[in-house]
């Protein structure tokens, strides 16, 4: 009887560790039951505005008016986008906001990504400094007229130049990707600089591929700052329709309506533009719709690099 083997039975402590692993499983159930709960009603808060701007823009002008309208247009009508896309500057608009929108991002994140490289580096003594007068400009500002009085002495009034030159070095965008940068391990520098690589080489080709998500995070805030943008359009480049920008053929569309339906607002509800019947509120939603769907078909391409590069931020930040 030696050579048979008894089992033996398993101790309490396994059955004990086999409830808590049931207690842990019930316990990551309701998390993530709450958890999706939470997620699911804070993207409807989101997506809810988005939907009911698209609704009263495909609603008629004259019922809009009257409000309540959800997600659902409550009258469909395409007049609104008639009105707008009816006018005869939109598509040279279009192409010049485009134009202006990637010249700005491409120009701002050259410059301000070679100047993060450099203040990113121990070795240069003036990177404190530098850093803080640019930490200054975001709080102290000259203002408006001294701006245009600037962009007027440098000749860039009714220019392309009025566009970009401005916005070539922003200063948060210069804190982001230093942070970015800082968080690049010096031995892969240190080893590119060995093998004979310059400062532009090892910039170009070896710290901006490595910074890529933070370049998209910093693109996506420039690209839709850029395109949103109409002021500068009113205060640099009115005088030339040929530098006009989307941005503002539309918000002059909307001061039109607005101003020609004072009057006729308050007796029939409706405003006249372009020889067309529209109200206020429905061309501002058609107008937001038309504004911001170029921004929703590029943002899917840029959100895995957007949420990483956020993240990978604020940890090494």
């Amino acid at each position: 009887m030696s050579g048979t083997t008894v089992a033996k039975p398993l101790p309490r402590r396994a059955s004990r560790g086999g409830s808590r692993r049931r207690k842990r499983t019930v316990e990551q159930i309701i998390f993530t039951t709450l958890n999706t709960t939470f997620l699911l009603a804070l993207a409807a808060l989101m997506i809810y505005p988005l939907l009911n701007t698209l609704a009263i823009s495909l609603n008629d002008g004259n019922d809009a008016v009257r409000g309540g309208i959800g997600i659902w247009p409550r009258v469909f009508s395409l007049q609104n986008y008639h009105v707008v896309f009816n006018m005869t500057t939109i598509y040279q608009a279009f192409v010049m906001s485009v134009l202006k929108t990637v010249v700005v991002v491409a120009t701002n994140l050259f410059f301000t990504s070679m100047l993060a490289y450099a203040l990113s580096r121990k070795e240069f003594i003036f990177r404190r400094s530098i850093t803080l007068i640019f930490v200054l400009t975001m709080y102290f500002d000259a203002g408006l007229i001294p701006n245009y009085l600037l962009i007027r002495d440098l000749g860039m009034l009714n220019s392309f130049q009025a566009y970009w030159v401005p916005t070539i070095i922003s200063a948060f965008n210069l804190i982001v990707l230093r942070t970015y940068m800082k968080s690049i391990p010096d031995e892969i520098i240190e080893s590119a600089r060995t093998d004979g690589a310059g400062e532009f080489r090892m910039w170009w080709q070896i710290v901006m591929p490595l910074c890529k998500p933070a370049l998209a995070v910093v693109g996506l805030f420039v690209a839709v700052a850029s395109w949103n943008s109409w002021l500068d359009t009113l205060l640099y480049n009115s005088g030339d329709q040929a530098l006009s920008t989307l941005q503002y053929e539309l918000q002059k569309l909307l001061a039109s309506s607005m101003n020609a339906g004072m009057n006729s607002v308050a007796a029939t509800g409706s405003a006249q533009s372009g020889g067309q019947v529209t109200t206020p509120i429905a061309l501002r939603s058609t107008i937001t719709m038309v504004a911001a769907v170029p921004i929703l078909l590029v943002y899917p391409f840029l959100q895995k690099h957007f949420v990483s590069g956020l993240v990978i931020g604020s940890v090494k930040g």
